[in-house]
């Protein structure tokens, strides 16, 4: 696929005088309308060293408004991206809706160098790539814009190109000892890429491929490129050059909610909601499984083992409670509880698991979610704030997040918090008679209620679509709290305990 790219492609400075204002403008112009658009535009730009990646991007800088672009180039992680899953540093540096981000060095450039360098076998590199195309895809089905270009020289370019660089006193530190290394390794690199470029050339994020030895050529391929992208993505995603469609769907539209392969059952209607504990077997239990939980994550600490735990479940089911009983249990200096409402402004400019990816925490540290990514397939489903096609999506999405976490060390535990439907009714009478907990209560909760069938039916696909091996769901019984803290605790501990064990196989 090389070899088309390697034709003496060139611009004359006349042409190039001519084409350029004309194009400059309309990429402004299209940029301004972007700023309506329900959708981010990314720009990838890989490729060999020295064929003119930085150049190109400088040159957008001072073509395009400024004010709507991010710039981000990755090198060698920080101790901070370290202790977190590969992609988390990509979701945190998403651009919001309205915006073109350009990225040098991005998810591409790890996998390449590893597998050039005999780093990782052909299938690691295969695996490498199939999470590329996962996190890709979850963004583009989500509206976003992909537009790559890989910027190519041949080998005797890249050694002219090196020449020139060096022979600058302004340039030659541009040129290093591992570029001449890489060098030597061309025909490795050329394999690795074509591999990686054959894989994850897809329809809607393809790879465009630009000749860099002429700077001239490479600014109106970009140039050109990119604004025929935007211009058409804006044409598919606003029609009508109206602003963006709002976010609520209205119900009518979603199909039938009513998910149930076996009617009349669902996995919350098989839990025995009569299991109780006694107050003082709680107390008793309370306090030794505090203390274990202490030492397990004074040890998950030491070791660099993460803990994310969210939190779902009915309305007034103890999530809060039980949060509350974990609390003591950890340093809170090293742990965080994250409260989820729905999105402010900011964070529906973003993908919706964009919010939860900023909140990973650090090796060793403990996340809380009270309620979290899954409320796009509970509360987005059943109300309508999401497509249908948007949250049967979701599943795997979160399939494959859930599985980064737990490749990177992290104990994940989700518990689904469940109560009867008599009991919440007695909860919600019980909180309007008390002080303390009566602004706990809204009208939206007394809503809710009439749509507990659609919710159970939600919550039964759910279980059974994201419950997987590394990352199971715990179904509480919550209608005793006293029993439901301490199966909480229970589940973390074991989840702990399991972690640690392999530290010593």
């Amino acid at each position: 696929m090389f070899d088309t790219a390697e034709l003496d492609r060139k611009v004359s400075k006349e042409d190039y005088a001519e084409k350029a204002p004309p194009l400059r403008q309309q990429l402004l112009e299209t940029q301004t309308a972007l700023r309506k658009a329900p959708f981010p535009v990314i720009v990838l730009f890989g490729g060999v060293d020295g064929a003119g990646k930085s150049e190109t991007i400088n040159l957008l800088h001072e073509w395009l408004d400024p004010r709507g672009l991010i710039a981000r180039a990755y090198g060698t992680p920080t101790e901070e991206t370290a202790q977190r899953p590969t992609f988390w540093r990509y979701w945190r540096d998403l651009p919001a809706f309205g915006r073109i981000g350009f990225f040098l060095s991005a998810w591409y450039s790890d996998p390449i160098l590893n597998r050039v360098y005999n780093k990782t076998s052909d299938a690691e590199f295969d695996e490498e790539l199939d999470q590329i195309l996962n996190f890709e895809k979850a963004l583009t089905d989500d509206g976003v814009l992909i537009v790559k270009f890989w910027m190519h020289l041949g080998r005797d370019a890249q050694k002219e190109r090196f020449q020139q660089l060096e022979e600058d006193p302004l340039t030659s530190w541009r040129v290093k000892e591992k570029d001449w290394e890489n060098w030597e390794k061309f025909d490795d690199f050329t394999e690795a890429s074509e591999r990686a470029i054959t894989k994850t050339s897809r329809g809607q994020s393809p790879w465009h491929i630009v000749e860099g030895a002429d700077e001239r050529y490479r600014t109106l391929s970009v140039a050109g490129t990119l604004l025929e992208r935007i211009r058409r993505h804006i044409q598919q995603a606003m029609p009508s050059g109206g602003e963006a469609k709002a976010a609520k769907v209205e119900t009518e539209a979603i199909s039938d909610l009513s998910y149930n392969p076996t009617p009349g059952v669902t996995i919350l209607s098989q839990l025995d909601m009569t299991l109780s504990l006694a107050k003082a077997e709680y107390a008793e239990r309370l306090e030794e499984l505090q203390g274990r939980l202490n030492l397990l994550s004074r040890q998950a600490q030491d070791a660099g083992i993460s803990t994310v735990i969210a939190f779902e479940g009915w309305d007034a089911a103890g999530k809060g409670g039980a949060i509350r009983r974990i609390i003591p249990g950890l340093d809170s200096r090293l742990s965080q509880v994250i409260p989820i409402m729905a999105p402010t402004a900011e964070e529906f400019s973003y993908h919706y698991l964009w919010r939860f990816w900023r909140h990973i925490p650090l090796a060793g540290r403990v996340t809380i979610f009270d309620r979290s990514w899954y409320g796009r397939v509970l509360v987005e489903r059943v109300e309508g704030f999401a497509t249908e096609d948007e949250w049967r999506r979701a599943y795997a999405e979160i399939n494959d997040f859930e599985a980064q976490l737990v490749s990177n060390r992290t104990v994940v535990c989700k518990f689904w918090m469940n109560i009867t439907k008599e009991e919440q009714g007695q909860r919600f009478e019980r909180r309007k008679q008390l002080p303390h907990k009566k602004w706990k209560l809204t009208e939206e909760d007394w809503r809710n209620r009439e749509k507990w069938d659609a919710y159970e039916a939600a919550v039964n696909e759910m279980v059974e679509r994201t419950s997987t091996y590394r990352a199971r769901w715990t179904l509480v019984e919550a209608n005793d709290k006293r029993y439901a803290r301490i199966k909480v605790l229970e589940t973390i501990c074991d989840g702990l305990e399991k972690e640690l064990a392999k530290e010593t196989t």
